[in-house]
């Protein structure tokens, strides 16, 4: 058995300092110990906000600035940090990126978001990953990918078929597209029987509305946590024997056929 926490927020655009001080008051206010691993995932950009016009004064270096503060609360805690993603500068630009933090506090693992969302301006501030991120957490074969990443149903294959049995997805998801949220949640758990562990923002902005909505879902589609609308901290245990065993019960990786699929990687 593994826990994971749900850290769902209204995040506060432009102001990395609210934030971080946000994060810091609902762990101290709502944190469960418990002798179960425990990773927390926070939303997508949940330091910043969309603040993309001035993502070159708010990007850190590599994103050391909330690899830092976040390691400093893994410690704290002894809990995991997996995604959450913050502005990261790089030499080839500014990116989205989805951090993986141990409970050392050790930064080790990372994902620069793929598939940039034109609707809101990424593929005009923000350069693209070329890369997967599946690390190990406590035993188990896990994963990152970050918001818009869900609509490609490829892409999270690409995932299972590498062996991932939980995939972590952090979100800045608008509510007029809340409906798709959901269901392409459940349905990535179901056609890759894994564990999906999800996190949206809350709240809105001057343009946005958010309406959270963040699931863990099992790899029968079965919500096992509805953070709903509202900030939050919530946790849930997770039993990773339910992967293998879907996968053994429902056999969709042994009866692909591969040879017919050739379109999907033109």
């Amino acid at each position: 058995m593994l826990r994971v926490g749900i850290l769902q927020l209204d995040v506060q655009v432009g102001n990395r300092k609210a934030n971080f001080s946000r994060v810091k008051e609902w762990l101290s206010r709502a944190f469960v110990p418990s002798k179960l691993p425990t990773a927390i995932i926070l939303p997508e950009l949940w330091d910043t906000g969309y603040a993309l016009e001035d993502a070159q004064a708010l990007a850190s270096i590599e994103g050391s600035e909330t690899a830092i503060f976040l390691g400093e609360l893994a410690k704290a805690y002894n809990t995991w940090f997996i995604g959450g993603s913050t502005l990261a500068k790089t030499t080839k630009g500014i990116t989205n990126r989805a951090q993986v933090i141990n409970p050392c506090g050790e930064l080790i693992a990372y994902y620069d978001k793929v598939h940039r969302f034109p609707l809101m301006n990424e593929d005009k501030y923000l350069a693209p990953g070329d890369r997967y991120c599946i690390f190990n957490w406590e035993g188990l074969e896990s994963g990152c990918v970050i918001c818009y990443d869900l609509r490609f149903c490829e892409w999270i294959r690409c995932y299972a078929l590498r062996g991932v049995k939980a995939l972590f997805i952090s979100a800045e998801w608008p509510a007029p597209r809340a409906k798709h949220w959901d269901i392409l949640l459940k349905a990535r758990a179901i056609e890759n029987q894994m564990y999906v562990i999800s996190c949206n923002r809350c709240g809105y902005t001057e343009k946005d509305a958010f309406d959270g909505g963040s699931l863990v879902v099992d790899p029968w589609g079965e919500v096992l946590l509805d953070a709903g609308n509202q900030e939050g901290l919530w946790f849930v245990d997770i039993d990773m024997s339910k992967v293998d065993q879907a996968r053994s019960k429902v056999p969709v990786f042994k009866d692909r056929v591969p040879t017919l699929y050739e379109d999907i990687v033109k």
